[in-house]
Formats: structure tokens, C-alpha cells, sequence
């Protein structure tokens, strides 16, 4: 049976990895177990770098490897551009076998799996989405879990475009979906979650095409959370779900908010958690959430119920991805009494367009 562990640690900076350190020491997390570290960190892309590369140094010191053989082992997605009440912190999982008799309900289970390395031309196209596509199943069939209405979040770091991979491509005769780095990126981003819609039966190949990747919106996914990496060179698929195979402490429920105002379809993932909100979280309750995660699509458009936003108009439009963020870490943050909360930016296929997609953990009751 497997047995998934969930540690929320906080950050003081990028590079801040005392309390995972603290946790080795003292023997409550075992490095050898730690299959995925999922960090909302501070500042830019080399920011983020800083703290993935603050992980491996860590964790090749743990596990007698290099800081290679530790990046190809343990997916580390960083998601940076911190903002507002946004608290920078990581989640760690842990995973091991072991010998116990089933639980009476499907308990936390993730599975892990990275697609094979794509071709710069590949970036955002339907190859992309295929990819992602069997990479999910697979991570599904590691986490035993065969219902995809038991997937409730499906996180992809995937490769972004940069001018040298341009280069590489045209250099052998191939042309890429886009020039533009920030249209590369989010065609990448989109092609990821529509590969997680593919897999989970929420849409039809046969309506599949390069030219609906990030111009078809009734096209997504509902679990789907996508972000793209120059430092990625394959995508890095982090599934959780529940599964019988599983005898977690912790399950995992998700739920769409279908705008930022939404509450109730926030609410309704902590309820698929097991936990009582309708009036108001208990302190006890409060403690048993083990991490959420959110991603925030209100920068998709510009106006919420028919109200007119400047999030994409105003000379600040370039931090849109970051106001989306602070706002729905605010808004859900005041529901659970907690801001540390991982939100990502992101409509690309991530759900209707302007809406949030929720997932939360606790630890069962």
C-alpha cells in the first residue's frame, strides 16, 4: 500500500531550506521517500532557480547523489512572482510502500512522470499535448488510481522557448509555434493542460489541433495546473488523487471557482477534503488543512460579472499574473484563516476561461 506524507514548510528566502533540513534531521522526513517538492517562492526565474538549486544542494548532501542524479529524481516545480499576502513555502511529498491493510475510504496518492525530452519545434503543439497525454495516464496507473474522477490535481512544469532554442530548431530547418517567448510560453502552458484533459477523458482527441491550442476555450481541463520553465527540457507531471491503493493520513478534494467571487465553489474543495466550512472553519479543523493549491485564471479577461477590471489594461497589465494571484490568496486565505497558500497564474486550458481551480489537502479526521 502507499503511504503519501504532506509537509507545508515555510520560506525566510529563496535559498531557505532549513526547515526540510530541520525535518531530515530529526528523522521525520526521510530523503529517500521525497518524490516531489512544489514551492511558491519569491521573484523571478533565476529567483527560482536559486531555490531549486538550494534543494538539490540539500538533498545531494541527503542522498549521497549529485546535483544532477537529484534533479532527475525528484521534481521540484517552483512557482514564483510572489505577491500581496502571498507567503513563499513548500510543500514536500513523501512517498514509501508499505505493509497495511487497506483504508475504509480512498486515501492521498500521487504519481510522478515526466514526458520524453521535446524537440523545441514540439513546444505547444498537439506532439506536446500527446505526450502529456501518456504521461498522465502512467502517473495515474503509478498512483493506483483508475477513475479520472478521482484526479483532483494534475501539476505540469513544462519547457519553455528561449532564443537558443530557437536557434537549435531553425538550424535544423524547423519552425516553432511563436517567436514571441511569452506567446511560446503560454501555447506550451495551454498544450500541457489540454494533455491533462486529454488523458482525463475531458476532451476528445478528434477535437484536437495546433491552431485550437490557446484559441479554442471550450477546450480544458478541470484539475489541470500548468506552468513553463526554461529549465525544463520534458514536462514534469505531479498527479494527486485518491486511490484504494493508498493509506495516506491525508485526501484531497478540488473544486472550480468559476470567478474569483466564487465562494462556494472554493468551498466545495475543502468539503471534497473533508472539512466542515459552510459556517466558518473551526481552529480544528484549521489545522488539518495540509496545503492548498490554486490556480488563479482572473487575468484571463477583463471584467468579472460584467464589472470592468484593468488588470489587463492599466499600466500594471504586464503583473497581471500577479495581482490574479494575490487577490484569489486573499480571498481564500480569509475562508481558512491562512495565507499560505501556493497560487499559480495561468488560464491556458486551466479551466473555464477566468476561472480558479482549487485544491486542498487535510488530514483525515
Amino acid at each position: 500500500m502507499m503511504d503519501v506524507g504532506v509537509y507545508r514548510l515555510p520560506m525566510a528566502g529563496p535559498d531557505d531550506v532549513s526547515e526540510l533540513a530541520a525535518l531530515i534531521e530529526a528523522g521525520e522526513v526521510n530523503p529517500h521517500e521525497i518524490c516531489a517538492i512544489i514551492a511558491q517562492t519569491e521573484g523571478d526565474g533565476y529567483a527560482r532557480g536559486y531555490s531549486a538549486l538550494s534543494f538539490q544542494l540539500l538533498l545531494a548532501e541527503k542522498l549521497a547523489m549529485t546535483r544532477e542524479e537529484v534533479w532527475d529524481r525528484i521534481p521540484m516545480l517552483m512557482i514564483g512572482l510572489t505577491g500581496g499576502l502571498m507567503s513563499p513555502h513548500y510543500t514536500v511529498f513523501t512517498r514509501r510502500e508499505i505493509d497495511a491493510p487497506a483504508a475504509a475510504e480512498k486515501r492521498l496518492s500521487i504519481g510522478i512522470k515526466d514526458t520524453r525530452v521535446l524537440l523545441p519545434e514540439e513546444y505547444g503543439t498537439v506532439v506536446q499535448v500527446k505526450e502529456v497525454a501518456k504521461a498522465v495516464r502512467a502517473a495515474m496507473a503509478e498512483a493506483g488510481i483508475s477513475s479520472p474522477a478521482d484526479v483532483h490535481c494534475v501539476e505540469v512544469k513544462c519547457p519553455n522557448l528561449t532564443a537558443k532554442r530557437i536557434a537549435d530548431a531553425e538550424g535544423r530547418g524547423q519552425k516553432v509555434v511563436s517567436t514571441n517567448l511569452a506567446e511560446a510560453g503560454s501555447k506550451s502552458k495551454g498544450a500541457s493542460a489540454l494533455g491533462v484533459a486529454l488523458a482525463l477523458g475531458e476532451i476528445r482527441e478528434g477535437d484536437l489541433s495546433n491552431e485550437a491550442i490557446c484559441n479554442n476555450w471550450g477546450l480544458y481541463s478541470k484539475v489541470a495546473s500548468t506552468s513553463a520553465g526554461n529549465e525544463q527540457v520534458a514536462c514534469r507531471v505531479v498527479l494527486l488523487g485518491n486511490s484504494l491503493r493508498a493509506v495516506s493520513k491525508f485526501k484531497i478534494g478540488s473544486g472550480i471557482m468559476q470567478d474569483t467571487l466564487d465562494i462556494a465553489g472554493a468551498k466545495d474543495a475543502f468539503r471534497a477534503a473533508g472539512i466542515n466550512i459552510a459556517a466558518g472553519i473551526s481552529p480544528k479543523d484549521r489545522e488539518r488543512i495540509a496545503t492548498v493549491f490554486i490556480n488563479a485564471g482572473a487575468d484571463a479577461t477583463g471584467y468579472i460579472r460584467g464589472r470592468r477590471t484593468t488588470m489587463k489594461s492599466d499600466f500594471l497589465a504586464a503583473y497581471a499574473g500577479i495581482f490574479a494571484k494575490a487577490v484569489i490568496n486573499a480571498i481564500v486565505g480569509s475562508l481558512i484563516g491562512d495565507t499560505m497558500i501556493l497560487a499559480s497564474a495561468g488560464f491556458e486550458h486551466q479551466g473555464p476561461l477566468g476561472a480558479n481551480l482549487i485544491a486542498a489537502i487535510a488530514k483525515v479526521d
